[in-house]
């Protein structure tokens, strides 16, 4: 506790009081203070604050000669390169708001993220993980490279492209961000402020089709801030994580957290468990950011060779369900000071329930943290909270007392306002006294420690029995051999709906659909045992930015497994 309270009382001496800004305010602030501390790490090269805000600054005068201006959206499909960071801070410093896109979208994906979002500039890799983006732009919108988006995106006027070195050669016709905004200086804008938008976030998420959350600057940089209270961040904190900052979890927790200390993070494409394990003993990493999937391969990694991890002195793990003996291995093999896990979506920002970075195990295996206390940037009618949860019957809309389970909604600064250029989908997604439906079920104690046991659209009735997936789940990764259960149900002539378990393995061990079976009929009701078993790897698993299995997708992978009709 007294550790705790000592790293927060000096950022509370840093930041007495909170004071809206903009992203970029926050990267000029930051690098007037440190303006020499490394900011961006990676493997090839280290970026101070200082230089960043000047790549930045190039970047955005670039932009601004292109015809960008306030509140128009930039469009950024990029993956954890330093790149994403000066391209990020450079939209801000125009007054634009950033689009960023996840970067596995395939064609009719991109296509739709850009219509959608009124995009008038896209930063592009030209390909990545066997993706070639530029040849999905030519099929899209032929003659991209000169004349923009054409009759497709009418709106779009130009493409920068990034060159990742993973495609052939650059065409030489398009505007590269290698020498983007060179020798041009950088005028002066009258931002739109604080409170307008930063960031319109697709979220593919569980249960549907992308929505546009609409995110401002002031709630990115208080959520964020709480991120770097709720956590006690110490100076200069060292943040390695491999998470995409096109999604909240990396890009809040990480990047945008960490400057409130003069820290730096270590950005790594794409997840390795040996990378991860490496990057943090070569870049002396003290804290790294995992969800449970990235969590139990480091493990496994860890089990066959040892490390010290002489610098990590905390663990993140959170976005997904694990198996309860995940907390004692990070213990036993990562062996990090403090270890926390959290609860948050996109249209709360990111984290919005934090376990204290002196909570233990009772914290850890049963809850998903605390309503998460921002300090000094929190709303002092809420507790000094942003966002506040409230537990609800989603059948009849009676509020619920402390302990029982029903769908947690949410309201508060840290809230979206809703969807970009979705007013349907806004409406729907609050209730008639303003609180955002989550879609999750969970619970909330007597102290505000936060449960979460399902989403609410992923359960499904057996024979007219309510069933909730997750119980059958964590079962099945109780087992040694179990990696992942993803239970989702599907038609049934004589049940309604059944379970299908989608089962993924650990490397090198194996066990029987029989095996699996077994074990969930001698611990559940025979309603809630999975009717059919798939074995899958990791790979088929398709998941959201924050590695949480899209279970909407998975019915249709199930069902094209059974031999069903797969239109539902």
């Amino acid at each position: 506790m007294q550790a705790v309270q000592i790293r927060q009382d000096a950022l509370r001496a840093r930041f007495p009081t909170w004071s809206p800004q903009t992203l970029n305010g926050l990267l000029q602030q930051t690098s007037a203070t440190f303006p020499n501390r490394p900011f961006v790490v990676t493997d090839q090269q280290s970026w101070t604050y200082q230089e960043m805000l000047e790549w930045s600054s190039r970047i955005a005068s670039g932009l601004m000669a292109s015809s960008v201006r306030p509140g128009d959206h930039v469009a950024l499909l990029m993956a954890n390169y330093p790149e994403y960071v000066a391209v990020k801070f450079a939209i801000a410093m125009a007054g634009a708001v950033a689009v960023p896109i996840n970067f596995l979208n395939r064609r009719d994906e991109l296509g739709y993220v850009l219509k959608q979002s009124d995009a008038v500039l896209l930063v592009t890799m030209d390909g990545f993980r066997n993706l070639d983006y530029q040849a999905f732009l030519d099929e899209l919108a032929p003659g991209w490279e000169s004349q923009g988006g054409g009759t497709s995106f009418p709106k779009l006027k130009q493409v920068v492209v990034f060159n990742t070195g993973e495609c052939s050669p650059p065409r030489q016709n398009t505007t590269s961000l290698s020498n983007f905004g060179q020798g041009l200086s950088l005028p002066v804008v009258q931002h739109p402020g604080p409170q307008s938008n930063s960031d319109i976030i697709y979220t593919s998420g569980t249960t549907g089709a992308p929505k546009g959350v609409m995110l401002t600057h002031d709630m990115m940089l208080r959520t964020a801030f709480g991120s770097a209270w709720g956590r006690a961040f110490e100076d200069e904190r060292r943040i390695l994580f491999s998470l995409p900052m096109y999604h909240v979890y990396g890009y809040v927790e990480g990047l945008l957290a960490c400057m409130f200390v003069g820290g730096a993070i270590v950005p790594q494409t794409k997840f390795d468990a040996v990378q991860t394990l490496e990057g943090i003993e070569r870049h002396q990493a003290t804290d790294v950011l995992l969800i449970p999937t990235m969590t139990l391969a480091v493990i496994d990694e860890l089990k066959k060779t040892p490390r010290a991890l002489r610098s990590l002195r905390s663990v993140i793990s959170s976005g997904g369900r694990a198996p309860a003996s995940i907390w004692a291995d990070i213990q036993q093999h990562l062996h990090p000071e403090e270890i926390t896990t959290g609860y948050g979506m996109t249209e709360v920002t990111a984290s919005s329930t934090v376990t204290r970075p002196d909570d233990g195990m009772d914290k850890w295996l049963h809850t998903n943290g605390r309503l998460r206390d921002v300090g000094p940037a929190g709303d002092p009618a809420l507790g000094q909270r942003l966002v506040v949860y409230r537990v609800v019957d989603p059948d009849t809309g009676r509020l619920l007392p402390s302990g029982e389970v029903g769908e947690l909604q949410a309201r508060g600064p840290g809230v979206t306002a809703g969807y970009y250029n979705k007013p349907e989908a806004t409406q729907a997604a609050f209730t008639a006294d303003g609180w955002l439906h989550t879609g999750d079920l969970g619970r909330i104690d007597e102290n505000d420690y936060l449960s979460l046991v399902g989403r609410l659209k992923e359960s499904y009735r057996c024979g007219g029995e309510q069933v909730m997936p997750t119980e059958a789940e964590d079962l099945l990764i109780s087992h040694p051999a179990v990696l992942q259960a993803h239970v989702v149900p599907v038609p049934d002539a004589r049940m309604g709906e059944v379970g299908v378990a989608c089962v993924v393995l650990r490397d090198n061990l194996v066990c029987s659909e029989d095996e699996l079976r077994q074990l969930c009929a001698e611990r559940l009701a025979r309603f809630k045992v999975p009717k059919h078993f798939l074995f899958m790897s990791a790979a088929e698993v398709p998941v959201t930015p924050s590695g949480r299995a899209r279970k909407f997708l998975l019915v249709q992978v199930a069902m094209k497994a059974l031999g069903l009709s797969t239109d539902i």
